[in-house]
C-alpha cells in the first residue's frame, strides 16, 4: 500500500495535520509527540527515519537533522479514529531538545506545578546495544560520521570486507579471553564491549538485525542449556 493509500485512510485536521506520538521500541517509553502532513509521512517510510511538519516553521524537518539525534523507524500504527499515529522508533541519543531522554519529564502532584525529573536514558543492556546497532547501520549507510574528516572506522571495517571482519573478532575475542583469565572487572567488560561491536559490524555486513539474535535467545529462555545443546546436535547429522 502506497502513502497516498495510507494517508486516505487517516483523518488530519483542518491543517492537514495528524499527531505522531512516538515511543522507543525498545523500552515503550513515550519519547515526544509531533505532527505529520501526508509528506511528512511518506519521507517517514521511505527514509525510515521520522519526519514532522512544524507548525511554528510550516516546514517539514528531519528529528536530528541538526542534533544528529535521529529517530530510526521501526514501525506506524494508527489509532481507531484514524487522526493519530503511534510511531515506534529506535532513537539515537537524547529525544528532546533540552537534552533529555524523554520530552515527558516532567512528573505532576496533586494541586501542584509540574515536577523537572529526568528519567535519564535506559540503562537496559538491550537498549544500549540496539542503539549502538542502529549507529552501525548509519555507519554502513554512509551516514553521521563524526570524524572532523568525514571518516568512519566502521564504514572502513565494513568496505574491506568479510577477511578483515572475522580477523578482527578473533582478535578481540582472543583480549577478551585473556582479560578473562586474569584481569579487572573493568578490563574484562571493556574488551568483551570490544568483541561485541565487532560482532555486530559482522552482524551488519551480513545483513543480520540485531533483533534476529534477540530473537534466538527469546526461543531458548526458559529451555535447559544442556537440552538446547541436544537438540541442536540431533538436528544436524554432523555433529
Amino acid at each position: 500500500m502506497g502513502t497516498t493509500s495510507i494517508w486516505g485512510h487517516l483523518k488530519p485536521d483542518e491543517a492537514g495535520l495528524v499527531v505522531a506520538v512516538v515511543q522507543d521500541d525498545a523500552t515503550d517509553q513515550v519519547l515526544m509527540v509531533g505532527y505529520m502532513n501526508e509528506e511528512a509521512l511518506s519521507i517517514t517510510l521511505a527514509r525510515r527515519r521520522v519526519c514532522f511538519w512544524s507548525r511554528s516553521r510550516q516546514a517539514l524537518w528531519e528529528k536530528g537533522e541538526t542534533s544528529g539525534n535521529t529517530l530510526h523507524l521501526r514501525s506506524i500504527r494508527v489509532d481507531c479514529d484514524g487522526d493519530a499515529l503511534l510511531v515506534r522508533a529506535a532513537p539515537v541519543g537524547p529525544t528532546c531538545h533540552t537534552g533529555t531522554t524523554s520530552c515527558f519529564f516532567r512528573t505532576v502532584e496533586a494541586n501542584e506545578t509540574p515536577l523537572e525529573r529526568d528519567d535519564g536514558p535506559s540503562s537496559a543492556a538491550d537498549h544500549t546495544l540496539a542503539r549502538v546497532f542502529e549507529v552501525i547501520l548509519d555507519r554502513q549507510a554512509g551516514r553521521g560520521a563524526t570524524n572532523k574528516d568525514g571518516k568512519s572506522y566502521v564504514l572502513g571495517l565494513l568496505t574491506q570486507g568479510a577477511a578483515k571482519i572475522t580477523a578482527k573478532i578473533r582478535e578481540e575475542a582472543q583480549e577478551a579471553c585473556e582479560a578473562l583469565t586474569g584481569e579487572t572487572p573493568e578490563r574484562v567488560a571493556s574488551e568483551t564491549a570490544d568483541l561485541m561491536f565487532h560482532a555486530m559490524i559482522g552482524l551488519a555486513f551480513r545483513g543480520v538485525h540485531l533483533r534476529d539474535v534477540a530473537a534466538v535467545f527469546a526461543k531458548r529462555l526458559g529451555m535447559s542449556g544442556v537440552d538446547e545443546k541436544a537438540a541442536r546436535s540431533s538436528a544436524d547429522p554432523t555433529t
